[in-house]
Formats: structure tokens, sequence, C-alpha cells
């Protein structure tokens, strides 16, 4: 019923926006990617995998145009609260970050957490958590954007 309304209401890259995170920098995309590591060094996110996603479709015979870099990060803690009380919640797990070129821009984008950490606010020690997990994320991305 909430979806029907939705698509009733918001269009579909509305929809995309209120679920996403991004930030736009003017820095190459080459020069974010190589500080992914060191900046989730910094912020205590492990790094756990990385997709160089154009590398990947081109292999499969469907080449893009642009860079597409994805990234699995994590932080244990807020991991192991989570799927303690809502093991559901393991789709959206781990943290992904994605950088990527869109009109001679580097964008560098995560799913908005906000919304879904709403959902966990009863278990006010895992909301804390969780909170402070989205804004290092996004003091993640801010320092690789270069800003």
């Amino acid at each position: 019923m909430l979806q029907k309304m939705m698509e009733l209401f918001i269009s579909p890259t509305k929809m995309i926006d209120m679920f996403t995170y991004q930030i736009v920098s003017d820095q190459p995309i080459e020069i974010i990617a190589n500080n992914v590591q060191q900046a989730c060094d910094n912020h205590k996110f492990a790094l756990l995998k990385t997709y160089n996603y154009h590398e990947i479709v081109e292999s499969k015979g469907f080449p893009i145009k642009r860079k597409v870099f994805i990234y699995e990060i994590c932080q244990a803690k807020t991991a192991s609260l989570m799927l303690t009380d809502y093991p559901n919640f393991s789709i959206f797990m781990p943290c992904k970050l994605a950088i990527y070129e869109h009109n001679e821009k580097t964008i560098i984008s995560t799913m908005n957490m906000e919304i879904m950490l709403k959902a966990v606010s009863l278990n006010q020690e895992l909301y804390s958590e969780a909170t402070r997990l989205f804004n290092t994320l996004k003091s993640v991305m801010q320092s690789l954007s270069g800003k």
C-alpha cells in the first residue's frame, strides 16, 4: 500500500534521490579511488571488497563509458548490533560506497540511511551506533571529495 502511494506522489527520480546520499567532487575519479583505503582506515571502517564495475561489465561484453567503483565497507560493532536484533537488515550490509563519473564530475554516493535508521529507533543503543556510523560514513565521503 505504501509503495503504491509513493509511486503516485513521487517520481522515480525523486525516489532514487530520496534513498541516496551523494557528494559531487571536481577531483578526478582516479585520485578519489586511490584514497578510499586511507579514508576508511582514518575513520575506522574495514574495506572488505572493491569492484571496478566498469571493468566487470566490459568483461561480460557490456562496456560503459564511465568509470564506476563500488566498495563494501564495514564497522563490525554496528554490524554485530544490527544483526543481533534485525537480521533482516543483512540485505543492506555491508555499507556500499559508490564512486562514479557523471557530467565531468565525480560522484561519491551511498544509501541514505536516515530513513532506515528510523526503523531501529526503539533500540536506542543500536540507533545511536548506526547514526554515528552514518555520520562517520558521510565524513569519509567528505574527506574523499576534497572539500
